[in-house]
């Protein structure tokens, strides 16, 4: 499993446009084959701040089965006329504990 992590600076005053933007399409990217779990936080001191956490079965999963397909562009095309700023996006994979 692997965590996509994205962080997404939204403008000013259309949060709540965003917030509305990402439950619609929230089933376009939860729906993806390979997809675990999505989840999307607001930041409490910076509220124009969100973090998107998706938990993939590989990094493959998401690049090729949700970035390269139609799912990517009406994704993008409902929550991207909010961004700041393009976001952040990384991969992250648990680090082992005793």
């Amino acid at each position: 499993m692997v965590l996509e992590v994205a962080l997404i600076e939204v403008l000013p005053g259309r949060e709540d446009e965003f917030a509305a933007a990402y439950a619609k399409g929230h089933e376009v990217l939860a729906g993806t084959p390979g997809c675990l779990s999505v989840r999307m936080t607001r930041g409490i001191e910076s509220p124009s701040r969100f973090v998107l956490l998706v938990e993939w079965e590989n990094v493959a999963a998401h690049e090729d089965n949700f970035r390269a397909t139609e799912r990517f562009t009406t994704w993008r095309g409902l929550i991207g006329p909010f961004f700041a700023a393009p976001p952040v996006v990384e991969h992250f994979a648990d680090v082992p504990h005793a």
